[in-house]
């Protein structure tokens, strides 16, 4: 795998965006923790310092460790960033006279300036910071102000550090891309080399490296991460790959059958295994949205040690981890707290022999689809909605019974052929409906009902970091509604989640 850009994070919501914004640039990047940086930098051609919630004049700021960096790598601080190199380093960071957020334009930029080439005055970026640079560090020299921030941009002669006290990751700031690839590209010299075609061709000599004539097992769910990264592991090591569905109970109506069909013709070894009553019968009784998912995470790692132990000589678990999953599911003091935790990532129980392999740890979702597209997978399947590890349990607020599943499953099913009906699923990036833990009055007939209540979900997204809820037209909402009252029995009530990520996330639990 290619290290060509390193992110170091001290918590900024912006991070994930950062990351983003430079592998669109066809250049391949990883966040780490500000304070667990990887041990050898050699492999690194730049260094971004994200944004973060702290301010450098607290005694509690993030306190990076530079010294195998500044002068040595090239190095573009952002915001937070920017004001630590000046606060530390021979400069003064203040409280701002005015609060520094939203849209700003850049009023003043340095003649001849790499950093800026081609963005003009007047060209909009994106602020949030309450403290501002009043005098920059040693061997600083402005490059940009706008009209109420004198030192927005800054870089420090001697050595090729460039910082800005704005976002340029973000969609507001409208020459943002061209400036991190001024930096990464015109003056960093970081190759614009990563690639699907590339990343597979790297990937699949990897994976033969790593597993050589060692027998691989899968979990297959019949969405896109697995399907890519079963077909990614049967291009490196063909039939040693053995892949499994597993139905824990929790899938869509019809999943099970309907996924084991979609693999028949892929040349894919599966087997499914039908462990429905087993999960069902662990999650009763439990309500805590964490023990759900832990819990669905151990039997999923005992029903695969069962099926593992029918085989001989499996020495690897595969998984469709992808970056999303890894970075939500790290939580160090300072940078991203963990929102929840990912029954795909981590390590295995001492008790389960098997090495944990994961293809795609590094990609985002979009680039999955995109790998995907590569390899010669059926478009349609590629273009399918993600679905949550954990199934329907995350859907289900509260404590699991069958009969709420049947509910769910009833539900789900008439809201995700009615996008497809209306043409409206490939406009939606996920789609879902939820269970709520309430019953509402309602009357069918001459006779008053009190029943469950249901919430539908939509959202519009390109990785899952971020998204924001779909406008569904009401006339379509107004059909699924009426459907699901009339033929779903126990449920009297719909409503739509109008909700974007953040503040909230994109499933309930």
């Amino acid at each position: 795998m290619q290290h060509n850009v390193l992110i170091l994070d001290f918590g900024s919501q912006y991070t994930q965006l950062i990351a983003r914004r430079v592998r669109e640039l066809n250049i391949f990047c990883e966040i780490f923790p500000y304070n667990n940086p990887p041990g050898d930098l050699s492999s690194y051609k730049a260094v971004i310092l994200s944004g973060s919630p702290f301010s450098v004049r607290a005694e509690d700021a993030p306190h990076p460790n530079l010294s195998e960096i500044r002068g040595k790598l090239p190095l573009l601080a952002v915001c937070y960033g920017a004001q630590y190199l000046a606060h530390f380093h021979g400069g003064e960071v203040a409280p701002s006279n005015i609060r520094e957020y939203g849209r700003a334009n850049l009023s003043y930029i340095k003649e001849d300036e790499p950093f800026l080439e081609g963005v003009s005055a007047g060209s909009q970026v994106w602020m949030s910071h309450s403290d501002t640079i009043k005098q920059l560090p040693t061997n600083g020299v402005r490059i940009a102000s706008t009209k109420d921030v004198e030192n927005a941009a800054y870089k420090i002669e001697g050595e090729t550090t460039y910082a800005i006290q704005y976002h340029p990751e973000v969609y507001h700031s409208t020459d943002g891309k061209q400036m991190l690839e001024n930096f990464l590209v015109k003056i960093a010299e970081v190759p614009q080399n990563f690639t699907p075609d590339t990343f597979v061709e790297d990937i699949v000599e990897e994976l033969k490296t790593k597993i050589q004539n060692d027998k691989v097992v899968l979990g297959l769910s019949g969405g896109v991460d697995s399907t890519v990264a079963a077909v990614l592991l049967n291009k490196a090591i063909g039939q040693n790959l053995y892949c499994i569905f597993v139905n824990n109970g929790l899938l869509r109506k019809d999943e099970f059958e309907s996924v084991l069909h979609q693999y028949k013709d892929m040349g894919l070894n599966v087997k499914g295994v039908d462990a429905s009553e087993r999960f069902l019968g662990e999650l009763a009784g439990i309500e805590d949205p964490e023990t759900k998912r832990k819990t669905i995470g151990r039997v999923f790692i005992e029903v695969f040690d069962d099926e593992a132990h029918l085989l001989t000589d499996v020495k690897w678990l595969a998984q469709g981890t992808i970056y999303p999953d890894v970075i939500e599911s790290v939580s160090v003091k300072g940078p991203s707290a963990t929102i929840k935790s990912h029954h795909n990532v981590g390590g295995l129980p001492d008790f389960m022999k098997l090495q944990v392999v994961e293809p795609l740890r590094m990609l985002f979702k979009d680039e999955v689809r995109r790998v995907g597209a590569t390899l010669g997978i059926d478009p349609e399947l590629l273009g399918r909605h993600p679905f949550p590890g954990p199934g329907l349990s995350i859907r289900i607020l509260g404590d699991i019974t069958p009969e709420k599943v049947r509910i769910l499953q009833e539900v789900d099913h008439i809201f995700i052929q009615g996008l497809k009906d209306h043409g409206l699923y490939n406009q939606v990036w996920q789609a879902g409906a939820i269970l709520l833990p309430v019953n509402s009055v309602g009357v069918m007939g001459d006779e008053r009902t009190y029943e469950k209540v249901v919430a539908l979900r939509a959202v519009e997204s390109t990785d899952g970091m971020t998204a924001d809820w779909v406008h569904l037209p009401y006339d379509f909402l107004m059909k699924v509604s009426n459907e699901i009252i009339n033929k779903v029995k126990g449920v009297n009530r719909v409503v739509y989640d109008i909700s974007s990520k953040p503040p909230a996330t994109i499933e309930w639990e």
